[in-house]
């Protein structure tokens, strides 16, 4: 058998993740690899730190990029500040708080949970009286922007309660860094990660993350030693830390990393603020089409995620024959439902460079024609004018 090089199809990636990537970024991972430990290398990893202290809107010391998904992001928040007999509050509205709770009992944790509607945002009131009724609690963990279900919850808020409770705060923002406004230092939260895949714009294996100075003072005086070997941040910091000299800690991935770093210098030329304003303005173009159309959305408007659009599907319509032909025909990718919302949603991602207009009128016209092959109850022909009066307003 003579197997050949892989020739991936070309496609428009407007699910949950991964986004698509811009050229000058895959032209990035493309440059000579250097060693990991190359004074060339190294400098570019102190850019890194302040590109992403900008991204994130931080000055932590402690801010850089784990060598590793999103995933691996939130296990190095977990296994670095929950130790064995710890109780966590953990907040659920959907998948990802519920791999929060995997997290803390893997550490030794209890985790006690705080569970909201999917599709809704986490309710302060209840984190309020969960905290109240668990005074020995000492940490707050919940998803800033649930990918599963398309809701924004308010981290400031949220975070405001863990500390008036004596908490540190740990939270998911995998798909809200670069797409939704995301202030660390105003906002005061100790542990926070994201990924590389989402609303920045890069490929998927690199999970960025950022650590106060109470989150730090934790992790320095723990009873036991991080569970992870990999994570641990005390030895992790021996090469990521601002000293001129690096130790060796692991390989890093240096062309993933090159990619990283031109996506958040494209990040930083567009300004972080403008990056929010374009998300949610192509959010209200695909909005005004899809309810043209007759589709709803399933989260309420003001919990409602720009750059992750979670839509009821029709009754009687199957949902994977229309995905089906979006794929087959129109090369374009949206995505199905995750857990408890299988077969309930589509979820249609405008993240990063695949949130433009182009993208958004392409896919209002893809779905026109698929749900009217499958005879879907829908208006049809009147969603890009819909959306175009968004765009031109």
């Amino acid at each position: 058998m003579s197997i050949k090089s892989f020739q991936p199809p070309q496609r428009i990636l407007m699910g949950p993740g991964p986004s698509d990537v811009s050229a000058r970024v895959l032209a990035a991972m493309a440059r000579p690899t250097i060693g990991h430990l190359d004074p060339a290398f190294v400098s570019m990893m102190d850019e890194m730190k302040i590109l992403l202290k900008y991204a994130f809107k931080t000055d932590n010391e402690l801010t850089m990029p784990v060598s590793a998904p999103g995933s691996a992001g939130m296990e190095t928040c977990f296994v670095n500040l929950v130790e064995p007999g710890n109780k966590v509050i953990v907040c659920q509205n959907g998948v990802f708080g519920g791999r929060m709770k995997e997290n803390v009992e893997r550490c030794g944790g209890t985790a006690v949970m705080v569970q909201d509607d999917w599709g809704r945002a986490v309710d302060p009131q209840k984190l309020e009286d969960a905290l109240k009724a668990n005074p020995d609690a000492r940490i707050v963990a919940f998803v800033h922007a649930e990918t599963s279900t398309g809701a924004i919850s308010d981290a400031r808020t949220l975070v405001e309660i863990a500390h008036k409770h004596n908490c540190l705060a740990i939270v998911d923002a995998v798909t809200s860094l670069g797409g939704s406004p995301l202030k660390v230092d105003e906002w005061k939260i100790d542990a926070i990660y994201s990924g590389t895949q989402k609303c920045l714009s890069s490929t998927p294996g690199l999970s960025p993350v950022t650590f106060s100075e109470n989150a730090m003072e934790k992790i320095k005086n723990r009873k036991t030693k991080v569970q992870s070997w990999f994570m641990d941040l005390n030895l992790v910091m021996g090469y990521w830390g601002g000293a001129t000299k690096r130790a060796y800690h692991h390989t890093a991935p240096i062309n993933a990393l090159y990619g990283l770093h031109e996506a958040l210098v494209i990040l930083q030329e567009e300004g972080i603020e403008s990056s929010w304003a374009r998300h949610h303005k192509n959010h209200l173009a695909l909005r005004a089409g899809l309810e043209a159309m007759g589709l709803t959305f399933i989260v309420p408007e003001k919990e409602r995620l720009p750059q992750l659009n979670a839509i009821g599907i029709p009754e009687g319509v199957d949902e994977a024959a229309v995905r089906n032909i979006l794929l087959n025909d129109y090369q374009l990718e949206i995505g199905a439902g995750l857990g408890a919302m299988a077969g309930k949603v589509w979820r249609i991602g405008l993240m990063g460079h695949a949130s433009n207009q182009r993208n958004i009128l392409l896919c209002l016209t893809a779905l026109d024609d698929a749900l009217g092959r499958v005879k879907a109850p829908i208006k049809r022909g009147v969603a890009i004018d819909a959306a175009n009066k968004l765009f031109t307003a």
